[in-house]
């Protein structure tokens, strides 16, 4: 019986599940969200949720225990594309944004108002080819927005679909109307011009076609009057 026992055990070893928990929070909190399997999303929920509480604390008492829950320095750094970022000539990491940093300061502050949920779960209603297990996205509240904390800086896909059902609401109520209107007249104030010149073209072929058509005709008719005058 689990009785008194916490948290899903994942098929996994403590340490290799502590690790696991240790990446997927780090990639979590710079990119804004990730996919993941549904067990794994709901185990990483508390974990990434109390490092967020204590971002919301800010001393230096749990700063010091989200280093530690992270893993010490080896898993401070961040290793994305974008300003900060250092390599050697043999593209070793050597400097590079602080995850800690970029938690407290950016993070934590803004979910200042908010007491817990700070991660949301959406099943995508695919599976993974190997074992069909249910995927999904696990993601920051408020990383939707465009001014979203994330040290990667890329918009999530739920960003993209608000756009597209906000569009299409407009759509609905008819107040996309104008400018799907202007949207069609320019194409076709742009094409004028070009079945102009298209017409022009045709033309000339025509009497380019015509000429080079009664050049011989002309040739055979000089040729004869000059063999009349020869024999007059």
């Amino acid at each position: 019986m689990r009785h008194r026992v916490f948290g899903r055990k994942l098929g996994r070893k403590t340490n290799h599940r502590k690790a696991m928990f240790r990446n997927m929070a780090v990639a979590l909190f710079t990119h804004g969200q990730i996919t993941t399997t549904v067990p794994k999303a709901k185990a990483l929920r508390p974990f990434v949720e109390r490092l967020i509480t204590m971002a919301k604390k800010g001393d230096l008492h749990n700063r010091r225990r989200a280093i530690s829950a992270l893993g010490g320095d080896k898993n401070m750094m961040v290793d994305e594309v974008g300003d900060g970022i250092e390599r050697n000539r043999f593209g070793e990491l050597k400097k590079a944004p602080k995850i800690i940093k970029h938690l407290f300061e950016e993070i934590g502050p803004r979910y200042e108002d908010r007491d817990g949920g700070y991660t949301r779960i959406i099943r995508l209603g695919t599976n993974r080819l190997g074992d069909g297990t249910d995927l999904c996205v696990i993601q920051l509240v408020g990383t939707e927005d465009d001014d979203a904390p994330q040290l990667a800086g890329a918009r999530s896909r739920r960003a993209r679909s608000n756009k597209r059902m906000e569009f299409a609401a407009k759509l609905a109520k008819g107040g996309a109307t104008e400018e799907a209107a202007t949207a069609v007249a320019e194409p076709e104030a742009a094409e004028a011009p070009a079945e102009e010149a298209a017409a022009t073209e045709e033309a000339e072929v025509e009497a380019s076609t015509e000429a080079e058509a009664q050049a011989p005709a002309e040739e055979a008719a000089d040729a004869e009057e000059e063999e009349k005058k020869d024999d007059a």
